[in-house]
């Protein structure tokens, strides 16, 4: 077996916090020592969700919560009228736990249910830490829980394997629709499933799946942590499209959010059993300053456990194939990141460190490997932290995947402040290709987070208003013929020189011409804005469409000639003339930046060989004006270029028309 360096050995900067980095590994080992009761093995210990909560047994039922400082606890619900009474009172058993058991007549499948829990000096309604249905009156807005008990689901269709290289399409369940509502489960599986997979993403990654009160939180204000939100179906219906997703050879993750609680006593765990700080940290540690929300305390083992079987249940009993990690910069310093210039290793591993998370992140990501060893986790960071998306064989954390969240930055930064005439090739390369060599990354050049209220989608940003008068494919309107162009060839450029992986936030693919706006009552809760028009992608007439082929083309290509295996490796990257070349395997990727200029006959340094024009964005089905003949040949010779990578001795040349890309292919 191939030896892996540590961190430490292939980032020599990391040697003086050497110490550091073993202690992290060793104080992870040690706590599944501890848990495991001296063994190895994390999963077998890791079973909150099978006792906890309300299950069913040979006797009836059986319900359990940990609520230590509770002085008494009662059921209540339609089966008793919502009444306290001693015969639905949970008996303490020991270590803060409380029990009840009941008969199997007492509780039928549908029944809605939520604890009375009294503590000294007050009490209050709640509703259950481990409920895996919770359900909202439509009319009163109360939320309960609800008894789910229905035949079990048969699955027809193994996980799909192992996703060394993912391409990724982000995905929220609600806005999937044209139509002016919350989306269901069966909606996006019948209307959007069989998109993504045309499109050639082979991975979902699903928002908002944690039940949250406010819709517009866009599920990152979990209150329930292993309920499926009832706003989008039941949980069969999620398991249907989970099922036929795996048939249809796509991987599914979800966005799981582990950094923060929502603050809401009634519907989530705040003052659960009137402390504040059962699940969160005393004091102000456990309030988020900016987010409004509880922060969990890490370091409590009833709260590990809690964490680790939230993993544990949402994998084994939706058959999710991995995670995407929220707001880890937030749970790995006590000041969350806000307002740090993370420019010096010394904040990695100093005193502003939450080590208690550190620490659940590492358990975590041994647990979910155990579980499925083909599974995904991606951690959301942008502090950047050393290890953080190594293996552990590595001294790292274990996340499979860090999000390069820079490279959106930098697009937004580009078109903002800079005429593309300003561009850099040679920086546009640098940033998206800068990142340790010891971690997988995944790259995009917008997710959701460019396209809400208060930020603009990159197409937004090029083309603004226009967009509503202009995408006419018959019209010519300058403004829109340049935002089409960059549009492609920042996405071409992104995914080409992707790391490890890429990914499209639903309906980027084909430049979205709304933003994001969650029903509120600052739009008169309007739907307007919640939704995909898919309509003008499927429009022949629009120029939408021929960005939506365009995506296509591009994932498709990446996939089947499986790119992300090797490094792209940088042929040239021309100030002067704004051109940027990369070879990417037997592939070769070729961007003219430049608004005026064309070139013809083009020369660089490449390998040896006859390469073939794949496809290019200047391809009249992709929306351009089809100056280049797909399957034309070109033939490096054998002289040396002085422009470019000189490890070549062979100049390929190519013409390059203006705002336009070409992908070749080696044929021998």
């Amino acid at each position: 077996m191939k030896k892996v360096s540590k961190i430490y050995e292939s980032d020599p900067w990391l040697e003086p916090y050497r110490g550091a980095i073993d202690g992290r590994c060793a104080r992870i080992a040690s706590q599944v020592h501890a848990i495991t009761g001296g063994g190895d093995v994390l999963s077998p210990h890791i079973n909150n969700h099978l006792w906890y909560g309300l299950h069913r047994t040979e006797e009836g039922w059986v319900f359990r919560e940990w609520a230590p400082n509770a002085t008494r606890i009662y059921l209540t619900g339609d089966f008793n009228n919502w009444k306290k009474t001693e015969a639905w009172a949970l008996k303490p058993i020991g270590n803060g736990n409380w029990e009840i058991e009941l008969p199997a007549m007492f509780l039928r499948h549908g029944e809605l249910y939520k604890l009375f829990v009294e503590w000294p000096g007050g009490g209050a309604e709640r509703l259950p830490a481990y409920a895996t249905r919770v359900v909202q009156d439509p009319d009163t807005k109360v939320f309960s829980a609800q008894v789910w008990d229905p035949a079990p689901y048969i699955w027809k269709h193994k996980g799909p394997g192992k996703r060394p290289h993912p391409l990724i399409y982000e995905c929220h369940i609600g806005m999937s629709s044209e139509e002016e509502k919350v989306a269901s489960f069966d909606d996006f599986r019948t209307q959007v499933l069989p998109r993504v997979k045309r499109l050639g993403y082979d991975t979902l990654q699903i928002m908002a799946l944690q039940e949250h009160p406010y819709y517009g939180s866009f599920g990152y204000q979990v209150s329930n942590f292993f309920a499926l939100s009832s706003r989008f179906g039941t949980p069969e219906q999620f398991k249907q499209l989970v099922d036929e997703a795996h048939g249809a050879g796509i991987a599914v993750i979800m966005d799981i959010v582990h950094s923060h609680a929502v603050s809401n006593e009634i519907e989530g765990l705040g003052r659960f059993d009137g402390r504040e700080d059962l699940y969160f940290y005393p004091g102000e540690a456990g309030h988020h300053p900016a987010w409004g929300s509880r922060c969990f305390d890490y370091g409590k083992s009833e709260v590990k456990h809690f964490l680790l079987s939230n993993c544990k249940f949402w994998m084994e009993e939706y058959h999710l194939d991995g995670f995407r990690f929220d707001g880890v910069t937030s749970m790995l310093y006590w000041d969350h990141g806000l307002g740090t210039d993370f420019g010096s290793y010394d904040i990695y591993f100093g005193g502003g460190v939450d080590e208690n998370a550190v620490d659940y992140l590492g358990l975590a990501n041994i647990l979910i490997h155990e579980i499925n060893p083909d599974a995904v986790t991606i951690a959301e960071d942008v502090s950047g932290m050393p290890g953080l998306a190594a293996p552990r064989e590595a001294a790292g954390i274990g996340f499979d995947f860090r999000m390069a969240m820079g490279i959106a930055d930098h697009w937004i930064k580009w078109i903002k402040e800079k005429r593309d005439e300003q561009w850099s090739p040679g920086e546009i390369w640098y940033e998206l290709t800068n990142k340790r060599a010891d971690e997988k990354t995944v790259s995009y050049a917008e997710c959701h987070d460019q396209a809400l209220v208060g930020d603009k989608t990159i197409i937004f940003r090029l083309i603004d208003k226009e967009m509503y008068f202009s995408m006419d494919s018959s019209m010519h309107n300058l403004t829109v013929e340049r935002g089409v162009a960059l549009h492609k060839l920042i996405r071409l450029v992104t995914a080409g020189t992707a790391g490890d992986a890429y990914l499209n936030f639903m309906g980027n693919e084909f430049g979205h011409p709304e933003w994001i706006d969650f029903p509120r009552e600052g739009n008169g809760w309007s739907y307007a804005h919640a939704r995909r028009l898919w309509s003008v992608a499927d429009n022949e007439a629009l120029l939408y469409k021929g960005l939506e082929n365009f995506d296509a083309r591009m994932v498709q290509f990446i996939r089947k000639n499986r790119l992300f295996e090797e490094k792209a490796v940088l042929l040239t990257a021309d100030e002067q003339k704004q051109i940027l070349v990369f070879l990417r395997k037997n592939c070769i990727f070729a961007l003219n930046f430049n608004p005026a200029g064309s070139f013809g006959d083009y020369g660089f340094a490449a390998p040896d060989g006859t390469f073939e024009l794949e496809f290019s964005s200047d391809d009249a089905e992709f929306g351009g004006q089809g100056r280049l003949m797909a399957g034309e040949k070109h033939i490096s010779l054998p002289e040396r270029c002085p422009n470019g990578n000189q490890g070549y001795d062979h100049t390929l040349y190519l013409y390059l028309p203006a705002r336009s890309a070409v992908v070749l292919k080696k044929t021998k």
